[in-house]
């Protein structure tokens, strides 16, 4: 079971949530990146990376038999801060088709790099799956 956490008068966030209680078996998902299961990139867009990152969390969480709304945490990297900021209606977009409409708590951070030269979004998550 999960429970969204939302302090009383705080204003409602748009896309994450504040906090999240959850009981089950964890299942971590290691920080994806925008290829496919062969380690191929097959788009250098921003928004097709996420659309892929995406995809690649929910494999691994089908393969933990768990599901999008099992997750709890999300961390997202990324390489260019105004290229996710510009593209946030598609990211959005791209996440309710994949994920759907489930909002964990998230963060978003800029970094330098990644480690793989063309990957410009790279997402840890965090799922628990109720008893």
């Amino acid at each position: 079971m999960h429970e969204i956490i939302q302090p009383n008068g705080w204003a409602k966030p748009i896309g994450y949530s504040n906090g999240i209680s959850a009981r089950g078996r964890i299942v971590q998902v290691g920080g994806q990146i925008g290829w496919d299961a062969h380690c191929q990139f097959h788009s250098d867009d921003f928004v097709d990376q996420v659309r892929q990152t995406l995809l690649n969390i929910v494999s691994v969480l089908e393969a933990a038999n768990a599901k999008p709304e099992h997750l709890i945490q999300m961390t997202w990297y990324f390489t260019d801060r105004e290229a996710y900021k510009s593209r946030m209606r598609e990211i959005g977009a791209v996440y309710r088709e994949i994920i759907g409409r489930h909002f964990p708590p998230m963060a978003a951070v800029q970094v330098v790099a990644l480690m793989e030269d063309r990957a410009k979004i790279e997402i840890q998550s965090l799922a628990v799956v109720p008893d």
